[in-house]
């Protein structure tokens, strides 16, 4: 999924773009209204998270320009403002919901589920593969009911496979989802970090699901042999 931040202070766009991250979630952001109206006209987004004070035209605005060009993106408004009427401003003007700072990452996540599941365009929150359960919300993975003790990367690895089971991920598209590395970088950290995450998955258990393709990348995926 792809959401747009718009959030004028840097510190709160940076933990929320790594937090969403780290549910498998790519985020694009915008320091100020008129960019981030820009960027929510000319690209497709799942959802926004919204501030509502930003340089150049408020959040009200932005909400307000952005429904009246058609667009029916659920946008999540911020702000720390928890005034009743900046509430009901907010909403009539075309935000879905409205969160006040400061806020828990487990509510916010909890409201984009509601949110995306009110418009069905949710992904699953679970997915299955052989006995390899992974929640993304919950940021839970079990292999055959035992619970897996995964870090944040070692989760969003497992997470970034196991959405695309059956397909290979190369090195450099596993180092640019989950590190935000470029061509350029080294990426000895792929097969380290794979390496780990194996050990914690598959080290345990007489079926493997990680598999190395030589010359490419990763796929996890339900081999019979």
């Amino acid at each position: 999924m792809n959401f747009l931040i718009v959030e004028d202070y840097v510190k709160t766009a940076e933990q929320l773009k790594k937090g969403l991250a780290e549910v498998s979630i790519n985020a694009d952001v915008a320091a100020d209204g008129v960019k981030g109206l820009a960027m929510a006209k000319e690209k497709e987004y799942e959802l926004i998270i919204l501030d509502l004070m930003l340089p150049g035209i408020d959040g009200f605005e932005v909400v307000k320009r952005l429904r009246q060009a058609g667009k029916s993106t659920p946008v999540i408004m911020l702000t720390a403002r928890d005034e009743v009427h900046d509430r009901i401003c907010g909403l009539q003007a075309g935000a879905d919901d409205y969160l006040v700072k400061p806020f828990s990452f487990g509510e916010l996540c909890a409201r984009i589920q509601a949110l995306l599941r009110r418009g069905q365009v949710l992904q699953q929150d679970e997915v299955q593969v052989a006995d390899l359960t992974v929640n993304f919300f919950a940021r839970k993975a079990t292999r055959s009911g035992k619970h897996l003790e995964l870090t944040p990367k070692e989760f969003a690895l497992l997470s970034m496979l196991i959405r695309r089971a059956g397909e290979v991920q190369s090195r450099l598209r596993i180092a640019e989802a989950v590190w935000n590395l470029g061509f350029d970088a080294n990426l000895k950290i792929v097969d380290v970090k794979l390496a780990g995450l194996r050990a914690k998955v598959d080290g345990p258990f007489d079926k493997k699901l990680i598999h190395t393709v030589r010359g490419v990348g990763y796929v996890l995926e339900d081999r019979d042999v």
